[in-house]
Protein backbone atom coordinates (compact mmCIF):
# COMPACT_ATOMS: atom_id res chain seq x y z
CA UNK A 1 0.00 0.00 0.00
CA UNK A 2 1.14 3.58 -1.08
CA UNK A 3 2.07 5.60 2.14
CA UNK A 4 1.56 9.65 1.41
CA UNK A 5 3.69 12.09 3.41
CA UNK A 6 2.34 15.51 4.69
CA UNK A 7 2.72 18.46 2.51
CA UNK A 8 5.13 19.25 6.23
CA UNK A 9 6.93 16.37 6.48
CA UNK A 10 10.08 16.45 7.94
CA UNK A 11 12.99 14.20 7.29
CA UNK A 12 12.31 11.37 10.43
CA UNK A 13 9.00 11.17 8.67
CA UNK A 14 10.47 10.61 5.28
CA UNK A 15 12.60 8.12 6.91
CA UNK A 16 9.74 6.70 8.58
CA UNK A 17 7.90 6.05 5.32
CA UNK A 18 10.57 4.75 2.84
CA UNK A 19 11.21 2.25 6.42
CA UNK A 20 8.11 1.63 6.52
CA UNK A 21 7.04 1.05 2.38
CA UNK A 22 5.80 -2.43 0.96
CA UNK A 23 8.28 -3.75 -1.39
CA UNK A 24 5.62 -3.19 -4.64
CA UNK A 25 3.72 0.38 -3.43
CA UNK A 26 5.28 3.85 -3.48
CA UNK A 27 6.25 6.61 -0.98
CA UNK A 28 4.11 9.48 -2.49
CA UNK A 29 3.73 13.12 -2.19
CA UNK A 30 1.74 16.28 -3.43
CA UNK A 31 5.29 18.44 -2.83
CA UNK A 32 8.33 19.16 -4.97
CA UNK A 33 10.02 20.16 -1.88
CA UNK A 34 9.39 16.79 -0.26
CA UNK A 35 9.89 14.90 -2.87
CA UNK A 36 13.69 16.34 -3.30
CA UNK A 37 13.90 15.64 0.51
CA UNK A 38 12.71 12.22 0.07
CA UNK A 39 15.14 11.62 -2.96
CA UNK A 40 18.04 12.71 -0.77
CA UNK A 41 17.06 10.52 2.42
CA UNK A 42 17.27 7.39 -0.21
CA UNK A 43 20.75 8.54 -0.87
CA UNK A 44 21.95 9.53 2.61
CA UNK A 45 19.72 6.55 4.14
CA UNK A 46 21.11 4.08 1.56
CA UNK A 47 17.28 2.95 1.18
CA UNK A 48 17.49 0.48 -2.05
CA UNK A 49 14.71 -0.90 -3.58
CA UNK A 50 12.12 1.78 -2.80
CA UNK A 51 9.99 4.18 -4.95
CA UNK A 52 9.23 7.63 -4.41
CA UNK A 53 6.56 9.65 -6.68
CA UNK A 54 5.47 12.98 -6.84
CA UNK A 55 2.06 12.87 -7.56
CA UNK A 56 -0.65 15.33 -9.05
CA UNK A 57 -4.24 16.23 -7.43
CA UNK A 58 -5.67 12.97 -9.04
CA UNK A 59 -2.73 11.10 -7.74
CA UNK A 60 -1.80 10.17 -11.41
CA UNK A 61 2.50 10.44 -10.70
CA UNK A 62 4.00 13.13 -12.49
CA UNK A 63 7.92 12.11 -11.15
CA UNK A 64 9.09 8.79 -9.85
CA UNK A 65 13.01 7.41 -8.62
CA UNK A 66 13.38 4.47 -7.62
CA UNK A 67 16.74 3.36 -5.58
CA UNK A 68 18.83 0.35 -6.74
CA UNK A 69 21.85 -1.13 -5.32
CA UNK A 70 25.20 -0.90 -7.52
CA UNK A 71 24.07 -4.98 -8.17
CA UNK A 72 21.10 -4.03 -9.08
CA UNK A 73 21.89 -1.19 -11.79
CA UNK A 74 23.47 -3.32 -14.18
CA UNK A 75 21.83 -5.05 -16.65
CA UNK A 76 21.25 -8.84 -16.55
CA UNK A 77 23.01 -11.61 -18.18
CA UNK A 78 21.03 -11.55 -21.36
CA UNK A 79 21.26 -8.69 -24.18
CA UNK A 80 19.28 -5.78 -22.44
CA UNK A 81 20.77 -2.86 -21.67
CA UNK A 82 20.73 -1.35 -18.70
CA UNK A 83 18.16 1.15 -20.16
CA UNK A 84 15.98 -1.70 -22.00
CA UNK A 85 16.26 -3.88 -18.73
CA UNK A 86 14.65 -0.55 -16.51
CA UNK A 87 11.84 -0.48 -19.51
CA UNK A 88 11.22 -4.26 -18.64
CA UNK A 89 11.22 -3.23 -14.86
CA UNK A 90 8.72 -0.96 -15.50
CA UNK A 91 6.50 -2.94 -17.69
CA UNK A 92 7.11 -5.54 -14.62
CA UNK A 93 5.58 -2.82 -12.67
CA UNK A 94 2.35 -1.93 -14.96
CA UNK A 95 1.50 -5.45 -14.82
CA UNK A 96 1.78 -5.50 -10.95
CA UNK A 97 -1.05 -2.94 -11.10
CA UNK A 98 -3.00 -5.49 -13.50
CA UNK A 99 -2.97 -8.13 -11.68
CA UNK A 100 -4.14 -5.68 -8.58
CA UNK A 101 -6.59 -4.27 -10.15
CA UNK A 102 -8.23 -7.70 -11.51
CA UNK A 103 -6.70 -7.33 -15.31
CA UNK A 104 -5.76 -10.07 -17.17
CA UNK A 105 -3.58 -10.10 -20.28
CA UNK A 106 -4.04 -12.39 -22.80
CA UNK A 107 -2.11 -13.17 -26.41
CA UNK A 108 -4.45 -13.84 -29.00
CA UNK A 109 -1.80 -14.47 -32.28
CA UNK A 110 -0.52 -11.57 -32.58
CA UNK A 111 -2.97 -8.91 -31.05
CA UNK A 112 -3.08 -8.42 -26.89
CA UNK A 113 -6.22 -7.75 -25.15
CA UNK A 114 -7.36 -7.15 -21.54
CA UNK A 115 -10.24 -7.93 -20.08
CA UNK A 116 -11.49 -8.79 -16.05
CA UNK A 117 -10.24 -11.78 -14.31
CA UNK A 118 -13.55 -13.04 -13.30
CA UNK A 119 -14.60 -13.48 -17.25
CA UNK A 120 -15.19 -17.25 -17.57
CA UNK A 121 -13.02 -18.88 -20.60
CA UNK A 122 -16.37 -19.80 -21.88
CA UNK A 123 -17.51 -16.28 -22.39
CA UNK A 124 -14.67 -14.47 -23.86
CA UNK A 125 -15.94 -12.53 -26.57
CA UNK A 126 -14.69 -8.66 -27.83
CA UNK A 127 -17.70 -7.65 -25.80
CA UNK A 128 -15.45 -7.92 -22.89
CA UNK A 129 -12.18 -7.53 -23.73
CA UNK A 130 -10.25 -4.64 -24.75
CA UNK A 131 -7.41 -3.95 -27.33
CA UNK A 132 -4.38 -3.21 -26.08
CA UNK A 133 -2.00 -0.90 -28.01
CA UNK A 134 1.46 -2.59 -28.07
CA UNK A 135 2.78 -0.45 -30.67
CA UNK A 136 3.86 -3.40 -32.70
CA UNK A 137 6.14 -4.35 -29.75
CA UNK A 138 4.06 -7.49 -28.78
CA UNK A 139 3.96 -10.24 -31.04
CA UNK A 140 2.69 -13.84 -31.24
CA UNK A 141 4.93 -16.39 -30.58
CA UNK A 142 3.73 -17.72 -34.14
CA UNK A 143 4.26 -14.76 -35.53
CA UNK A 144 8.69 -15.57 -34.64
CA UNK A 145 8.75 -19.14 -34.68
CA UNK A 146 8.35 -20.84 -38.00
Amino acid sequence: MDIYLEKNATYEDVLEAIREVDVNAAVCCTEETIFTLAKEVLVKEKQAGVTVQLVDEQGFAVRQVTSKTPEEDRPTDCQLSTRQAAVVRALEKVLLHCKKEGVQLVGYSDELVAMPVQVDPEDVSPAVALDVETFGVYRGADAIIK
